[in-house]
């Protein structure tokens, strides 16, 4: 699928030991009962938490840092869910950004900063409604998101 001016695609990666270690970012799917947390983010607007895997952080660590930084919230439970992945004609794909699922422990005070603008709880039919770029991949991504919840 074409995601922006990019042909990307998402790969299922449920087995940690198969999960690809040279992502450069964090998607986190976070789930509260039948609803899931969007952040408002700075130049994006609604999406799931996300950003970049620093130095000497593991992407699990990533993730529950993001979860936190972008929507104030203490993930329990976070898995392996898969990769989006850039494919380039005839150069080797390329990992844009490694996926967990996982369920949310506890909402923190949050205060919107420079980055995050608010969170949002919603349910699966709004997400079409208010995430900021909802395109069949982000659909389809979200769909196998929700069943792992």
């Amino acid at each position: 699928m074409v995601w922006g001016d990019r042909k990307v695609t998402f790969r299922r990666v449920t087995d940690a030991a198969a999960f690809p270690l040279d992502a450069p970012a964090v998607l986190v799917f976070a789930f509260h009962g039948d609803k899931t947390v969007l952040a408002d983010i700075q130049g994006r607007g609604w999406c799931v938490p996300s950003g970049r895997i620093e130095s000497g952080e593991t992407a699990e660590e990533a993730a529950r840092r993001e979860a936190w930084e972008e929507a104030g919230i203490v993930l329990d439970r976070l898995a392996p869910f898969g990769a989006t992945i850039e494919v380039k004609d005839e150069q080797p794909d390329r990992v844009l950004a490694v996926a967990f699922v996982g369920k949310v422990a506890q909402f923190t005070d949050f205060a919107p900063t420079v980055e995050s603008h608010g969170r949002r709880l919603v349910t699966q039919p709004e997400l079409s409604e208010c995430y900021y770029l909802w395109d069949r991949l982000t659909e389809a991504v979200f769909g196998a998101a929700w069943g792992l919840r």
